[in-house]
């Protein structure tokens, strides 16, 4: 019997609501090859296993430090304790030792059965709700092979399978996964090519490639296209329209969804020791949701939901 496929998820999100129908658990896996400005899980971004440190929650007792093999960490001004990262090797001793939770690490392996095991727990719920499990990153392209034995294993068990994605990737490897999908969630963050590069890191095209390919295949999931909506970078309204006009002639989309920016996850920036780029960008009202809502549905003909309800123009 082969050996199961490994991989890095960031964490396991039970009875949520948000990512699909039903009770769903949304297993959040590591690793994404985009760098979009408004990331709410920065911890997401690298393939590998990360460490963060809470400032707020540190109470200084050298624990961390005591622990480290490597001597890696140290007693810094302002009181906060310091990581040489080029003597960390990421063993997570500290972590393991951190009495108040302000050492924390982001990824954890796990093989394809130990997912389905996690994810069956919960079968009763999906059963009940109409739910099932959604499959979220990060990226979770950048983990292909581990992606398509979790859906075969779930799929054997009946439970609905969703996955959210940027498809940003090679076609084989989405391909590989069309057969074992309910639901498809693809995201536009900006139809104009140059913006994409500007706002997610890479050009658009292979994308969009992507998306019609998809919408053309033989298998019957059903595809959702979402657009993030975030003021002052991709809320230009000739391109929303456009990027509605492109969805409105995909045959296997019946709804386009519009999400509005947060900024959920600066808290994380901070703990990885990373700039937030995004601070002084507003949060849209209602009002504001609502007029690219209707130009959205104007060009595209389609369903419209605003962060998973029910747009009525």
């Amino acid at each position: 019997m082969p050996e199961a496929a490994k991989g890095i998820v960031l964490r396991v999100e039970k009875t949520s609501i948000h990512d699909g129908e039903g009770l769903r658990t949304v297993l959040f896996l590591k690793g994404c090859p985009l760098r979009c400005l408004w990331c709410s899980t920065p911890e997401s971004q690298s393939l590998s296993p990360e460490k963060a440190f809470v400032r707020d929650k540190c109470v200084m007792c050298g624990r961390c430090a005591l622990a480290c093999p490597r001597g890696a960490i140290s007693e810094g001004a302002g009181e906060r304790m310091l990581t040489d990262k080029a003597k960390c090797v990421m063993c997570f001793e500290c972590v393991k030792k951190c009495p108040s939770g302000a050492m924390i690490s982001y990824g954890e392996e796990f093989t394809s059965e130990e997912a389905v095991a996690e994810i069956s727990k919960d079968e009763i719920f999906y059963f009940h709700s109409g739910g099932g499990v959604t499959i979220s990153g990060g990226e979770p392209l950048e983990q292909a092979e581990f992606v398509k034995e979790i859906l075969i294993d779930c799929g054997e068990r009946g439970i609905h399978r969703a996955i959210e994605t940027s498809f940003f990737a090679p076609w084989s490897k989405i391909e590989t996964l069309l057969p074992h999908l309910d639901l498809l969630y693809v995201d536009i963050k900006s139809i104009n090519a140059a913006r994409h590069a500007l706002v997610a890191g890479a050009r658009n095209e292979r994308i969009l490639d992507n998306i019609r390919l998809a919408a053309n295949s033989p298998f019957p999931f059903d595809m959702v296209i979402r657009a993030p909506i975030i003021p002052g970078v991709n809320d230009d309204d000739r391109e929303l329209a456009e990027a509605g006009r492109f969805a409105g002639g995909l045959g296997k989309v019946e709804t386009l969804e519009l999400l509005a920016y947060h900024r959920l996850g600066t808290e994380t920036y901070r703990s990885l020791d990373l700039e937030y780029p995004l601070r002084e960008t507003p949060v849209p009202d209602e009002e504001y949701m609502k007029a690219k809502a209707r130009i959205l549905a104007d060009s595209s003909g389609k369903r419209i939901l605003i962060n998973g309800l029910p747009f009525d123009a």
